[in-house]
């Protein structure tokens, strides 16, 4: 039994899905689509760059959410494996949304103009260079909750993503991240400060959630063909409301990585597939559970080897 994951920020390059976009006419209209809808080259960006354009959110979550839209349909379209056979979707925060989108529950450009709003909300919650992120490594979140809770008086952070056994992200302010990161080094524990400019994923996110409310509940959102797995509980939903109101929790809410995974997998689920750029998640998948088979389809040699698996 499989699941379809999709990816979040931090897994687009220059480039991505090139060899769809010059061998198949339709992920162009794709392109071309997200282009008029967004009323920029977001093609170009894509496959061209520059990198540092590619990198503000405001363009990531589209671009991602294109790239990975692109694929599936390329795999349903030209390969004999079914992705809606699978039991669950789940998606890494921007991720959610190609879920969603790829299981019929909102259309193309509904999730375009979702993302876009969606990044400039984010993007502008707090100003660029004032919060940021870092990948703790090495422990688990009862520790980094246990050390969040020694130094509350004094360090104010937030757990952002529990993302497998061995990677928590922290969100907060630079100063509060530089208090707590010199707290880790004391407690010898690895810490990487990640290339975002945003602290996502906690309350200093609430501009966007504000911002976000009103857009998310007044998109039509249809039964989605199968369970999504959701960020902020870590279960599967599938009725329009609830989807409406974790998306909007969701933006504020950690990421509940690992126990969404291992929830899939308690449902039999013994393979996971990555749909888009990059392979992020499958590695998070193997260090949550080393048994499970994983495909990562980031080229059309990655879909002829998923069908004669």
């Amino acid at each position: 039994m499989f699941s379809v994951l999709f990816p979040g920020q931090g897994s687009q390059i220059i480039g991505m899905a090139k060899e769809f976009y010059e061998n198949f006419e339709y992920v162009k209209e794709y392109f071309a689509i997200a282009d008029d809808v967004l009323k920029k080259k977001l093609s170009k960006i894509i496959l061209e760059g520059p990198k540092e354009d590619l990198n503000q959110t405001v363009n990531t979550q589209p671009s991602i959410f294109l790239v990975s839209y692109s694929i599936f349909n390329v795999i349903q379209k030209e390969s004999n494996f079914d992705l809606h056979n699978a039991k669950f979707f789940a998606g890494h925060s921007l991720g959610e949304y190609s879920a969603l989108c790829c299981a019929d529950s909102i259309n193309f450009e509904q999730t375009l103009n979702l993302l876009k709003n969606r990044g400039e909300a984010m993007q502008n919650a707090v100003p660029k260079g004032e919060g940021g992120m870092i990948a703790v490594l090495g422990t688990n979140i009862d520790e980094i909750n246990n050390i969040l809770k020694k130094n509350e008086d004094k360090i104010t952070c937030y757990v952002a993503n529990d993302n497998s056994i061995g990677q928590v992200v922290l969100s907060g302010l630079v100063e509060n991240l530089n208090l707590i990161s010199n707290e880790l080094k004391n407690r010898n524990v690895k810490f990487i400060r990640l290339p975002v400019s945003s602290p996502f994923h906690c309350p200093l996110m609430s501009s966007a959630t504000i911002e976000m409310k009103q857009k998310i509940i007044d998109t039509s959102f249809k039964y989605p063909k199968l369970d999504i797995v959701s960020n902020v509980t870590a279960n599967p939903m599938n009725k329009p409301e609830e989807i409406k109101k974790l998306l909007i929790e969701q933006i504020e809410k950690p990421v509940r990585w690992r126990e969404s995974v291992s929830k899939m997998i308690s449902f039999n689920v013994d393979h996971f597939i990555e749909i888009g750029p990059g392979k992020v998640l499958s590695g998070l998948v193997k260090r949550i559970d080393s048994n499970v088979k994983l495909n990562q389809i980031n080229t059309l040699n990655d879909i002829k080897i998923l069908n004669n698996d």
